[in-house]
């Protein structure tokens, strides 16, 4: 999809990208403070965070009710979310072209002039208990946090974010808000069918939200370092949830994360890779997969899936078997070149639509403050070649940082006798 990207800083602070898409009948705009559920005031109320977003499209000065808002908001079609990660509060809208500076007031309404009230509070804690007790019969979601603290990271799992719930008052949601919620805090992307004027326009509305100035808030640090396996016992699991990671404390840069992809691809991408598609074969396993994720400080290659307790040691066998070939340099040239054709194949897929346009460019500069050169990544999946692959695995493998962490009714023994299989 053809468009052009502009960086902007505003005179209040905020930093963005407005990404011109001519002829785009949609807008997509994207709004990210660095305010997420490492940044509470304290343990008790490590949630919070997760709150004021729930609480962000409420009650404000011109809606009573997050009924009034909604109804309005929506009334031609429009759409709006909003997500909390451990670092990141951010909120999303896509709307028609049409009514796109009625949108994007509504959004100043939601973002800059809240009315936090008591009885919006308490819904809200309980639809947030509510989506964490849920998420505990999600595996998957309930092992990661438990994976995150085993290696160092001050974060908090489900159940004990559960349990700050009911500290978190009307007055530590307006602190909050008001810490996080500032102009010099805040990231922005906005794409579609951007004019010279109307850009002119949207820095001259975006300029008059009424947030303090503020500051960009610090990325919290934490010491990583390896750890023993972990299991989760659940009785009623009839079978093991897995995920282990391997980590290296920096933000690889976009070639590495690209190169990377390549050797998820040839790893665990289709029925024909060497560790899923041989697990198939074999019968060993329904589902895995593997994937290099980055936040602010860290790198983390990540493994995941299910497996039968019978097949579980049979399985990391083949892991540990298919990670050694890659870390002793075994990389088929027709395996390297299958993977760079099918990653060029998903990066133009990936761009279809405007909202996915604003997603690319939010991946990189919400985090990092970096714009993504979308012109540049053909390039340089066609010049990844397998030093480059064999180097950042060894790096992630060696780095001492990495954890195996499980969901099952089985004897810790075995989670142990796994991760015993890990060590390369």
């Amino acid at each position: 999809m053809r468009h052009y990207v502009e960086e902007v800083k505003l005179r209040n602070g905020a930093r963005g990208l407005l990404v011109n898409v001519p002829g785009a009948s949609v807008m997509a705009t994207r709004v990210q403070f660095r305010g997420g559920l490492r940044y509470s005031k304290k343990p008790e109320l490590y949630e919070i965070a997760h709150v004021v977003e729930h609480l962000s499209f409420g009650a404000n000065s011109k809606y009573k009710s997050e009924s009034a808002y909604e109804s309005e908001f929506t009334k031609n079609g429009a759409y709006h979310n909003a997500w909390t990660s451990d670092l990141s509060i951010c909120y999303e809208t896509e709307c028609a072209d049409f009514e796109w500076d009625r949108i994007l007031d509504l959004k100043r309404l939601a973002l800059t002039e809240p009315r936090f009230n008591e009885a919006e509070l308490a819904a809200e804690k309980g639809n947030v208990k509510s989506e964490l007790t849920g998420y505990m019969n999600d595996y998957n979601r309930l092992l990661w946090p438990r994976l995150q603290q085993s290696i160092g990271e001050n974060v908090q799992h489900l159940g004990e974010r559960v349990r700050t719930l009911p500290n978190i008052e009307l007055k530590d949601i307006r602190e909050h808000y008001r810490r996080t919620h500032t102009a010099s805090n805040m990231r922005f992307v906005i794409a579609g069918a951007l004019s010279f004027r109307r850009r002119l326009k949207i820095r001259k509305m975006l300029e008059s939200w009424g947030l303090e100035t503020g500051e960009r808030l610090d990325v919290p640090m934490d010491e990583l370092h390896g750890s023993g396996p972990v299991l989760i016992r659940r009785k009623d699991a009839s079978n093991i949830t897995f995920g282990f990671s391997f980590v290296t404390p920096r933000r690889l840069d976009s070639a590495c994360t690209i190169a990377m992809s390549c050797l998820n691809h040839i790893l665990t991408g289709t029925m024909s890779s060497r560790i899923f598609g041989e697990a198939r074969r074999r019968g060993l396993v329904y589902g895995m997969g593997s994937s290099l994720n980055l936040d602010e400080s860290k790198s983390s290659w990540d493994f995941d899936g299910e497996v039968d307790e019978e097949n579980a040691i049979e399985l990391f066998d083949l892991i540990r078997r298919e990670l050694a070939k890659v870390l002793n340099g075994e990389i088929a040239d027709r395996d390297l070149a299958a993977a760079k054709s099918y990653c060029l194949g998903r990066f133009q897929m990936a761009a279809q639509t405007v909202g996915q346009l604003a997603d690319f460019y939010a991946e990189e500069f919400f985090k990092a403050d970096e714009v993504e050169d979308y012109s540049l990544v053909p390039d340089i999946v066609r010049t990844v070649d397998k030093e480059e692959i064999i180097e950042l695995a060894r790096e992630l493998v060696s780095s001492g940082i990495s954890s195996l962490t499980a969901v099952g009714s089985c004897d810790k023994s075995l989670i142990t006798e796994l991760s015993s299989r890990l060590k390369l």
